[in-house]
């Protein structure tokens, strides 16, 4: 999967994806999308062919249309763009101190939460 950050509308196509919790064609995201955005059904068909190639979506026939489902969780897309921008430093460590010590009170206790739940690693 691509991890760099969604353009404005695959971030709104897939806010949708993620918000159903099941497949969805593309008629169901655009007549979802079509409130507040004046869109052709031929776009958002595109935006949703580009996350399927993109590995963000996959899909599957019924019938004439494809469903589409997210592949991962909006919570593995963050992280995936997390460890992205980490790996854009020459110092890694460097920029973790830099981000843990801009955490908020409430973020610390989720990340002190979150090394709860993750086992720690062999170092071997």
């Amino acid at each position: 999967m691509a991890g760099q950050r969604f353009g404005e509308l695959e971030a709104a196509v897939m806010d949708r994806m993620w918000s159903y919790g099941r497949p969805a064609s593309v008629r169901e995201v655009l007549e979802d999308m079509r409130p507040s955005r004046a869109l052709a059904y031929t776009t958002v068909m595109t935006v949703m062919d580009n996350l399927h190639k993109k590995g963000w979506l996959r899909r599957r026939r019924e019938g004439r249309a494809y469903l589409y489902e997210p592949v991962s969780s909006r919570e593995g897309y963050t992280a995936q763009l997390m460890r992205d921008a980490l790996a854009t430093s020459d110092n890694q460590a460097a920029a973790l101190v830099h981000f843990l010590a801009a955490l908020s009170p409430e973020e610390s206790e989720a990340l002190h939460t979150a090394l709860k739940v993750v086992p720690p690693r062999d170092p071997a």
